[in-house]
């Protein structure tokens, strides 16, 4: 394994999130109520330079749109449509992901839609060395997720949310709980916490996914450093996160699989410790 192999990993996760991005956004096709995740989540990944959604503002279904948009400073492109049936905003949309490729002013897209024909810009735009991310919702046909450098399903985004809403909540209600225990004695018992929700199986194909990953990338002896592993679990699969399994990180994930050793081990003149991973049945 290259000896510089972990620090180059490293180095290309740290320049992500300095990414100049244009989020385009299809107004027809994702809902308002999804705004607030879907611009934190932009945020992981890099600044987003241009901010643009693409419908026809004259339509009823898309007023919910038009109350959030100042919120987030995105710029509504109008566009007509001009034949039933057809989707003009679509095209609107990809003539301008081409215009931006060529102004030279970003480093990558967000695409948020779950409509397939953005399939091939997509593809373009990562042909011209474009970084590109899409968003969507579980229903996004399989060929627009696999055109992607990465994927996020919008539902995980809503529920993670959800979650931290209700941890927040129990927190809150802990802390009221143990301060005034002699008055709720006299009262009403506090709300219960809410009940954590069930973490979705991991299905059979991911689970071979991850163990040909860590193959892919591991040494002699079988170990892979994780930052490599994750690399390249996303190039086999866009749309893997490990919030679509109830895990905000990919080791607590991993860990709960237990499929794999674990050994952290430290980087020489600093506090940084590296986390290495191995097929349990690798000597065997």
């Amino acid at each position: 394994m290259n000896p510089h192999g972990s620090e180059t990993s490293m180095q290309a996760l740290r320049n992500l999130s300095d990414l100049r991005l244009a989020v385009l956004i299809d107004a027809d096709n994702i809902s308002y109520s999804h705004i607030n995740n879907m611009m934190v989540e932009v945020t992981r990944y890099g600044t987003p330079t241009f901010k643009r959604i693409y419908g026809d503002w004259t339509q009823p279904n898309l007023a919910g749109w038009k109350n959030v948009l100042l919120d987030y400073a995105i710029t509504p492109i109008q566009q007509y449509s001009y034949t039933k049936g057809k989707n003009a905003s679509d095209s609107a949309l990809i003539i301008d992901a081409m215009d931006i490729l060529y102004s030279g002013k970003v480093d990558g897209f967000c695409i948020v839609s779950s409509d397939s024909d953005f399939t091939r810009l997509a593809i373009r735009l990562r042909e011209a060395g474009m970084r590109v991310i899409g968003m969507g919702e579980k229903k996004t046909p399989k060929p627009f997720i696999t055109a992607c450098d990465r994927f996020i399903f919008i539902e995980v985004l809503s529920d993670n949310a959800d979650q931290d809403e209700d941890e927040d909540s129990g927190s809150a209600s802990a802390k009221s709980a143990h301060a005034g225990t002699e008055s709720q004695n006299r009262s009403k018992s506090p709300k219960p916490v809410p009940a954590k929700k069930r973490k979705p199986q991991v299905e059979r194909h991911i689970k071979k996914m991850l163990h040909l990953s860590v193959s892919d990338v591991a040494d002699e002896d079988g170990w892979a450093f994780l930052g490599e592993v994750g690399n390249m679990i996303l190039k086999k699969e866009p749309s893997f996160d490990p919030r679509n399994y109830g895990f905000t990180k990919l080791t607590p994930l991993l860990k709960d699989l237990n499929m794999f050793e674990f050994d952290e081990r430290s980087v020489k003149g600093s506090n940084v410790r590296h986390i290495y991973i191995r097929d349990k049945h690798a000597n065997n």
